[in-house]
């Protein structure tokens, strides 16, 4: 009997010790929502007019939005550390009461912004706040029970941006400061570490300055400009990923950039996707024509279907298209090439019969995950199996439980026989179909979409897409819509970050530089440059009178894969001297060798 309450104390204690772990999500968004507030009393003790907006954890660390005159600068950022470290000593305990909407509302009535929020409370929500020292903030909670459990010496503000009051452009911009917590210094300090060479790695700095692509203000938010050497390689990707599906027995189409509103009632775009849409036109006024951009083109692709009618035989029957689509996005939801306004996507939908989904499926599944392994996304990849809400009652789905049930089970069957281990996001589903995501995360831990496989129960019906069946009945279709390699700008994006800008040979924007030492090299290099092009290679020659250490160092700072350098001693023997853009150094070679082994490299799609 003493030996086994020995063992149940000791699971209790384990218990315990789990609740209160830096490993567990909800302690640890605890740690840090506590961290916020510590950050927003430092705030208001040395900026007491600052109006207070929000303050979540959230993936990694927290932010608080603030409205103050006071430009948050790096020096500024200092100072609220060291006025943190002065709470996190002083011991302050958290204590949590609740207030009627009337007293919240005068409890608050020097901070505006939680006076909207408390005004946008439900009635009979309870409106609660959190109490440390002179510092009260409202706030739904939970926290640590002190400002002692966190480590003065383990925490850092690591960047402020600007932030549009509860995302709205229309809105005032806030300050929004951000913060990272740990429970050890060294796990700080590793975490630091890893955030500069993410930093380096970034996209949305790396890609311009290799001068991937730029943005312009007056274009606007989420409409980049793709500068050479961005467009090359969207334009390299495009055309293997059309090559590619038209092996799979895909058959391209191209259809308009926009449409009237009739095109997305049908489909049902127009009331669950609406505001996500740039409309010309009156969208209210029926008297007259309406357009709208297209967000997605499968209503379009089904129109290749409907050109006439189709028999069993015609099934399964794959539409491929490199689609540009346009989104209205939120302008607090843009990020360099990851999230945008116009994008363009290696979109398809297939037409099949019901006994030919979990093949086509499988397909897809497989056809994407070629394309993530050649461009060496794949093993970064997560997938989710991405549901409906029974319970949303907001009228985001269409269909009956049944078809939903149905749609998911067989989608479920699917997955599982493939052996896919994937997580499970409930609500995350389109309106008219489960679907699969293939999830990436960027540089920085933010995770979006790359791919789609979509399940389709719903939308044939709507268009009259029948087709007739062996035994001479009409039935309606099941559709998929998938990607394969998503969009493409996001991909770049990805792909820049995780080679740190040094794209493989296939892809390179510049595949090789010609570097003669002198003058006297100069006809020999334009030979040598014009053998490279005439086997196909993307090549440049730097004919600058600089030394040829800079010229190395130049070439290297753009990631050039290869430079060909070219002396009197190459001129004399009919060779040329070949480095790697890593600094290896590969000798001198004829050029007959090189082409051979850049052709072999190159025609590999080798991922370095």
């Amino acid at each position: 009997m003493a030996e086994n309450n020995d063992i149940n104390a000791e699971k209790a204690k384990q218990s315990a010790d789990d609740r209160f772990s830096f490993e567990n999500e909800s302690y640890r968004r605890t740690y840090w929502h506590t961290c916020s507030h510590i950050m927003a009393q430092a705030v208001k003790r040395l900026y007491p007019q600052t109006k207070l907006a929000i303050g979540p954890s959230i993936a990694e660390g927290w932010y608080y939005d603030f409205d103050t005159d006071v430009k948050f600068t790096p020096e500024i950022l200092e100072k609220i550390e060291a006025e943190m470290k002065k709470i996190i000593k002083e011991r302050l305990h958290l204590e949590r009461f609740e207030l009627p909407r009337d007293e919240a509302k005068a409890f608050m009535k020097n901070e505006p912004y939680k006076i909207e929020l408390i005004d946008g409370l439900p009635e009979g929500e309870t409106i609660s706040f959190y109490k440390q020292g002179e510092f009260t903030d409202l706030c739904a909670g939970p926290h640590v029970d002190s400002t002692g459990r966190i480590k003065h010496n383990a925490f850092k503000l690591t960047s402020c941006a600007g932030a549009y009051w509860r995302g709205d452009e229309h809105n005032k911009m806030l300050q929004r400061i951000y913060g990272i917590a740990f429970p050890k210094k060294e796990e700080l300090d590793s975490f630091l570490k890893e955030r500069e060479e993410a930093v380096k790695r970034d996209h949305n700095k790396l890609g311009r300055e290799l001068e991937y692509f730029t943005s312009v203000d007056i274009i606007g938010q989420g409409l980049p400009v793709l500068l050479p050497k961005g467009a090359r390689v969207v334009q390299l990707l495009q055309r293997w990923v059309e090559d590619t599906e038209e092996k799979a027995g895909y058959l391209l189409t191209k259809t308009p950039f926009m449409a009237k509103r009739d095109l997305y009632k049908v489909s049902g775009h127009w009331d669950h996707y609406r505001s996500g849409m740039f409309i010309m036109g009156n969208p209210d006024d029926e008297t007259k024509e309406c357009f709208a951009l297209r967000p997605m083109t499968c209503p379009f692709q089904y129109q290749v279907y409907l050109n006439r009618a189709r028999s069993y035989r015609d099934l399964p029957m794959r539409l491929g298209e490199t689609s540009t689509l346009f989104r209205n996005e939120d302008s607090g939801e843009m990020h360099g090439l990851i999230r945008l306004r116009q994008f363009t996507i290696s979109e398809g939908h297939l037409v099949l019969r019901p006994d030919q989904l979990e093949q086509e499926f499988k397909g897809c599944l497989e056809l994407a995950r070629y394309f993530l392994q050649t461009v060496g996304l794949l093993d970064k990849c997560t997938f989710r199996f991405s549901q409906w809400d029974p319970e949303n009652k907001d009228g985001k789905y269409e269909g009956t439980a049944e078809q939903w049930n149905a749609a998911q089970a067989a989608m479920g069957q699917i997955l599982d026989h493939l052996g896919l281990k994937y997580e499970t996001g409930i609500d995350e589903a389109a309106f008219y179909g489960p679907k699969l995501d293939i999830q990436y995360k960027n540089v920085f831990g933010k995770e979006d979409t790359l791919v789609t496989i979509q399940v389709d129960m719903l939308l044939a019906e709507k268009f009259g897409m029948y087709y007739k069946d062996a035994d001479g009945t009409m039935k309606l279709p099941y559709i998929i819509h998938r990607t394969s390699l998503g969009c493409y700008e996001r991909t770049l994006a990805y792909m820049i970050e995780h080679f740190a800008g040094a794209m493989p040979l296939w892809l390179a924007p510049e595949q090789v530089r010609v570097l003669p030492v002198t003058e006297r090299a100069l006809d020999y290099a334009a030979e040598t440059a014009t053998a490279l092009r005439n086997a196909g290679f993307r090549v440049e020659t730097d004919e600058s009178g600089n030394k040829l250490g800079y010229k190395i160092r130049a070439a290297q700072t753009e990631k050039i894969p290869y430079m060909v350098i070219l002396g009197d001693k190459d001129m004399e023997n009919r060779t040329v001297s070949v480095r790697h853009r890593s600094g290896r150094d590969l000798g001198a070679m004829t050029i007959e060798a090189l082409l051979a082994m850049l052709k072999e490299e190159r025609d590999s799609r080798a991922a370095k």
